[in-house]
């Protein structure tokens, strides 16, 4: 499991760091670590969940507060209708996409 600073996560989901920052405050589910120097270190899982996050405000429109819920159930397995495990694979599909590319760039 390869974990990803902040900068490379600011470039694979599109996202500025203090708004990212800001998300780890407000979406409990985020639990990037830490590493030895202090800096986020954010997982695959991580990285998977801002992508939905990403979605849901600027696509969907949703609040924050909307969201948070909606992340809760969809984590929780609730609300698992076709249109949330779309959603999930799409945003897997889109880590994947940004993965490849900067892979490229290397």
């Amino acid at each position: 499991m390869t974990a990803r600073t902040i900068g490379e996560v600011e470039e694979i989901i599109g996202v500025k760091a203090h708004v990212l920052r800001y998300w780890e405050q407000e979406f409990p589910m985020l639990q990037p670590k830490r590493d030895k120097a202090g800096r986020h270190m954010f997982s695959e899982r991580d990285i998977h969940i801002l992508f939905r996050l990403k979605h849901l405000l600027y696509e969907r429109r949703y609040t924050i507060e909307g969201a948070r819920r909606q992340m809760f159930a969809e984590l929780a397995g609730v609300n698992q209708s076709v249109h949330a495990q779309i959603a999930l694979l799409r945003s897997e599909l889109l880590a994947l996409y940004h993965n490849i590319q900067a892979l490229g760039r290397n």
